[in-house]
């Protein structure tokens, strides 16, 4: 199965110089955890979270309202294309430690995919398991 066929590809996105108060509304309205950062060409730079809001806006003292979100995205963003298998998707993931996949063709977002998404399918959620468990494994070394 590749992940063209369980990727969300209505993806809900936001511009690099929004302000990051537009940010947090779009995470609280869609109940998602992450937030691509596109262009206006639809190019893919970078990842903002509800936690990057937290740490590098809200705890830096920083204004949501006038901190654009480039300032406080990831932009080193790990990728996949849409016809990545999804076993090896779920490896990436799990080695990573990521929980969100922006699944990208021809530099452009074209959809997401979140251990969620394999989780819910009989046919990928021991993929999903195996991802979770390296996750959480590995949660001391990356702080």
């Amino acid at each position: 199965m590749k992940l063209r066929e369980i990727m969300s590809d209505s993806v809900v996105r936001i511009h690099p110089e929004e302000p990051v108060s537009v940010a947090a509304r779009a995470l609280a309205r869609y109940n998602i955890g992450a937030l691509p950062v596109c262009g206006s060409d639809g190019r893919l730079q970078g990842v903002v979270t509800d936690r990057d809001l937290v740490t590098r806006c809200l705890a830096s003292g920083n204004s949501p309202s006038t901190t654009p979100v480039k300032a406080v995205m990831t932009s080193q963003v790990i990728t996949a294309g849409p016809d990545m298998d999804v076993g090896a998707a779920a490896h990436l993931m799990g080695a990573e430690q990521i929980r969100r996949l922006p699944v990208v063709e021809n530099g452009r977002l074209c959809g997401m995919v979140s251990l969620a998404d394999l989780a819910v399918r009989p046919e990928t959620g021991y993929d999903a398991g195996d991802a979770l468990s390296e996750i959480s494994s590995n949660v001391s070394s990356r702080e």
